[in-house]
């Protein structure tokens, strides 16, 4: 199996760490209503909640880029070196928002922007 298709594994999983961060420890944590008890976070349980969230809104382009590039063709070698990358740029991107860096945050979410664009101009390029 590619390593891009790992990747993509990886980027699915992203969520689901960022949300257990959010609702790690806590005692008070509402199983009944997670989405009303997460809004009434602060700090790094917010950040980690928001974090979440722009984890599930990015994965599906990011898959959709993966599976249309290696479909089209790309070469293999290209389309794992973009997916590694944007990989890296989200586990980057999730520090950087945990640890309240907003503008590095976002300079870093550009770069994973650009991997997945990257993946669509490979499979135009095959």
């Amino acid at each position: 199996m590619p390593i891009s298709y790992w990747c993509i594994l990886i980027a699915g999983m992203l969520p689901h760490l960022t949300v257990a961060v959010a609702k790690w420890g806590k005692r008070d944590f509402d199983n009944a209503e997670p989405r009303a008890w997460l809004e009434k976070q602060t700090g790094l349980r917010r950040r980690a909640d928001y974090a979440h969230r722009n984890h599930l809104e990015a994965f599906p382009f990011f898959a959709a880029a993966v599976l249309v590039a290696q479909q089209a063709g790309g070469l293999q070698e290209r389309i794992d070196l973009a997916a590694m990358l944007f990989i890296a740029a989200r586990v980057v991107y999730t520090v950087l928002y945990l640890t309240n860096r907003s503008t590095a945050r976002s300079a870093v979410w550009i770069l994973g922007l650009a991997c997945v664009l990257s993946l669509f101009a490979i499979a135009a390029a095959a």
